[in-house]
Parts: C-alpha cells; structure tokens; sequence
C-alpha cells in the first residue's frame, strides 16, 4: 500500500511541476511575474491619462514589455505627445518609453 501511495504523489508532483513549468513561460518568455507586473504598469499609465485631463485616454493604446511602456495612436497636439510620455515615465516600474504617437493635423 505504501508502493501505491508513493507512486501517487510522485505523479501528483510530477504533474504540479509541468503545470507550473508551462506557466512560467509566457508572452515572449516572460515570466508569470515580470507578466503581472508588465499589467500592472499598463493599469497604472493608462489611470493616469484618465485622470489628467489633457490626455485622451481612449485615444492611445498602451503595452508594457518588460518594463519598457509603448504608447500608440493618436495625440492632438505635441503637447499632449510629450504629456502622455511624461505621465507613463512617471509610474514605477517603467524602464523605457516608447512614444509613437502620431499628432493629428
């Protein structure tokens, strides 16, 4: 009987350690951790384009990747362009911005 369970938790620990093996891997070999926290940068830039006024949030696409934040679409004036950058620089975490806003004519 003791052969029976040892052979049971060897597969329930075998089984564990794929699953979680495959998880740590994800999203250009990220980590599940350095994942969470790439979410967590991009909540934080994008709150605080909604708080500021002079950034239209729902006008620019935020995605953070490795601590590196790149912002796209669209921006009405280089104003808000170098606004928006300035507020994703200013979230901890960030290592880099990438501004690829276009300014509108």
């Amino acid at each position: 009987m003791k052969k029976f369970q040892a052979s049971i938790l060897t597969i329930a620990l075998g089984a564990f350690a794929i699953t979680f093996a495959g998880c740590a891997v994800v999203r250009d070999q990220q980590t599940v951790g350095s994942y969470i926290d790439d979410t967590a940068i991009t909540t934080a830039v994008k709150a605080r384009f909604v708080e500021d006024k002079t950034v239209d949030a729902a006008a620019i696409s935020v995605e953070t990747l490795k601590g590196t934040v790149q912002l796209s679409g669209f921006a009405k004036s280089a104003t808000e362009k170098d606004r928006a950058e300035t507020l994703a620089r200013g979230v901890k975490g960030v290592v880099a911005v990438q501004n690829r806003l276009a300014v509108r004519p």
